[in-house]
């Protein structure tokens, strides 16, 4: 065997047994009967030097390694029903097949995918208390949730055309529909996320969740507990600020995915406002404690009306940003974010960053129009906020508010 070839087959055990190790390690500190530490290991091992052999001589040895796998995983069974033993599960048989398939694989794989496989097996086994809490704590609902993010990814998503129709060109449905995909997927990765967390989502973290699910939601919510608890107000204040200020990681991640031409041209802006947002946001939080009010329920971000709202937002916008900028002064296109920004800050994020990207507006003037709307979004909230909280919580964000839309101005006019 050639020097470098043997020194392959040395790397690919030594992955291989790292890798069986890791997953051991976590069934041993479950004392787990059937495999530990070092069984894991063994089999993983075992799969490497089934998957070599079977290149060299024939691919059925694959077959009986297997199969003396399952056999010895019978057997401990039988054994643990002879000791009296009522526990049963599969987790870990499972768990000793995975593994051995992991070794076989990355006889011929890449070994980083193996690598991927056994250290998501293990967290997998590892979180299991916290999934098992997060189920616990799901309802109907929440299962609906998911079933509608995968109704709109996997069955409508790939049927839908990939060409533009109508005036200007701007309307691809396969296009449009995979934002909605992008935009409800960030929306309910937070809505899981506070399920997974539960009431151990302080005010910080609350403030987090709640900006990554909808910020502007999270302030209509907090501002409804205002009302009817005026004591909450400096509590909500501070979610509400915090909520705020996870818009701008929203805006980079759709920027970078819409205009990735132009990202960094772009994206200096929106970092100096999110870092305006995150010191007054520190600074509002430092003064409370955690929280004693529980996080709001939030709503479904994956609902089907919702999804075809936004993704009519978005179109109506891309068809007023291509009319503008074909018949009218590009000044106006400032109403337009100012106007669009009021109630969603995504759809004209991306219909801008779309733009920016095909070349149709510059790109100064696209992060000039998408703090526009974010100027506009900000005095959205607090009206929201006046109305709905009244002062007890409108007089402290304002504040904070104030700075934010300062920082916007300043940056429009002077950048």
């Amino acid at each position: 065997m050639p020097e470098q070839e043997l020194y392959t087959v040395f790397q690919t055990l030594g992955i291989s047994l790292l890798m069986g190790l890791l997953v051991g390690m976590q069934r041993e500190l479950q004392d787990t009967t059937i495999a530990g530490f070092r069984t894991f290991a063994i089999v993983t091992v075992f799969g490497t030097i089934c998957g070599f052999l079977s290149q060299y001589f024939s691919p059925l040895i694959l077959g009986f390694g297997l199969l003396g796998v399952v056999t010895i995983i019978v057997v401990g069974n039988m054994m643990k029903m002879k000791s009296g033993s009522t526990e049963f599960g599969m987790t870990t048989e499972i768990s000793i097949l995975l593994m051995y398939g992991v070794g076989a694989y990355i006889t011929v794989g890449p070994w980083v995918v193996g690598a991927a496989v056994a250290g998501s097996t293990a967290i997998l086994l590892q979180l299991k208390p916290q999934f098992m809490g997060a189920l616990a704590r799901m309802e109907n609902k929440d299962i609906k949730a998911i079933m509608q993010f995968v109704l709109i990814t996997f069955i409508i998503l790939p049927i839908l055309p990939n060409q533009t129709f109508g005036p200007f060109d701007v309307f691809n449905p396969y296009r449009t529909w995979l934002l909605v995909v992008l935009i409800t997927g960030i929306s309910l990765g937070g809505y899981l996320t506070y399920k997974f967390m539960g009431d151990r989502a302080g005010t910080a973290l609350g403030g987090m969740l709640g900006g990554i699910i909808s910020s502007t939601a999270t302030t209509v919510s907090y501002s409804r507990i205002t009302a009817q608890s005026p004591s909450a107000g400096f509590h909500a204040a501070v979610v509400i600020i915090i909520a705020s200020a996870m818009v701008y990681p929203r805006v980079a991640i759709e920027i970078g995915v819409m205009a990735p031409d132009y990202f960094y041209q772009m994206i200096w802006p929106i970092a100096l406002m999110f870092a305006v947002n995150i010191v007054v946001a520190w600074y509002v939080y430092r003064q409370v404690k955690k929280s004693e009010h529980e996080m709001p329920e939030q709503r479904n971000p994956s609902e089907l009306r919702t999804a075809l709202t936004f993704g009519a937002v978005y179109v109506a916008i891309l068809f007023v940003i291509a009319a503008t900028t074909e018949y009218l002064e590009s000044e106006v296109l400032y109403l337009v974010a100012g106007i669009s920004g009021l109630a969603d800050m995504d759809a004209i994020t991306l219909s801008v960053s779309q733009k920016v990207q095909a070349g149709t507006i510059a790109y100064t003037l696209g992060w000039k129009l998408i703090l526009t709307a974010l100027i506009s979004n900000t005095v959205f909230k607090y009206l929201l906020i006046r109305f709905i909280g009244g002062n007890a919580v409108a007089n402290r964000v304002i504040p904070a508010f104030s700075v934010v839309i300062v920082a916007a101005l300043l940056l429009i006019f002077l950048g």
